[in-house]
């Protein structure tokens, strides 16, 4: 197959394009929502909030994975690099488009940090991808093992009868899962422990201020 050279200000205006689609909640699922086979449950107001909140936080990760992959695949040093992540990015698509339309069926919004979101785990990507495809297929890694862990949490923290948004997490969940080890076996390499923490403490952040804005 002949390598496609766009020319590097294609790159930038289709990226930004992305960026804004992104951030403003306008994604186009390639797969049919796990919620539309749910039953819908009876939530009380306060279980109602609550389920946004979560599903908000969930809707800011997965822009954060956006932009990421968005990075990671704008500065990755090979073609096949790059192929990889442009489609990790469509298959989380699905995600951004699935948790922006429940929390419209919840009554509530996306958040409006996102373009805050955005930039920051854009710059994350960036450095990532500086350090070079291994290094960065790591942070993908470490990454999707923290969302997994996150949306395992939400499992437990879901009202019960709100089978809808289960439904949506528990495939979100298994995608991630896919990912990671998808980004294990093309030679991720773990990033050390001070990376770790730096992203599990951007996440606590990321996670505490989305639950409710």
């Amino acid at each position: 197959m002949a390598a496609h050279h766009h020319h590097p200000l294609d790159r930038l205006i289709s990226g930004a394009d992305k960026a804004l689609r992104v951030i403003t909640g306008v994604a186009s699922a390639s797969r049919p929502t796990p919620a539309a086979h749910a039953a819908d449950g009876v939530l009380s107001e306060a279980e109602q909030r609550h389920s946004a909140g979560l599903m908000r936080v969930n809707h800011v990760g997965e822009v954060c994975a956006q932009a990421l992959y968005n990075a990671q695949a704008r500065f990755a040093k090979t073609d096949e690099m790059r192929a990889q992540f442009e489609q990790a990015g469509r298959e989380e698509e699905d995600h951004l488009a699935w948790t922006a339309q429940r929390l419209k069926e919840l009554g509530s919004q996306i958040s409006v940090l996102n373009p805050l979101f955005y930039a920051g785990a854009y710059a994350l990507g960036t450095v990532a991808a500086t350090l070079g495809d291994a290094r960065s297929l790591g942070f993908v890694v470490e990454t999707e093992r923290q969302v997994e862990a996150h949306l395992a949490s939400h499992l437990d923290k879901l009202p019960p009868q709100d089978a809808k948004s289960r439904a949506i997490v528990e495939q979100m969940k298994a995608d991630e899962v896919a990912h990671a080890d998808a980004a294990l076996a093309l030679g991720g390499i773990v990033p050390p422990l001070p990376v770790k923490q730096a992203m599990t403490a951007m996440a606590k952040v990321m996670t505490a201020t989305a639950y409710y804005i």
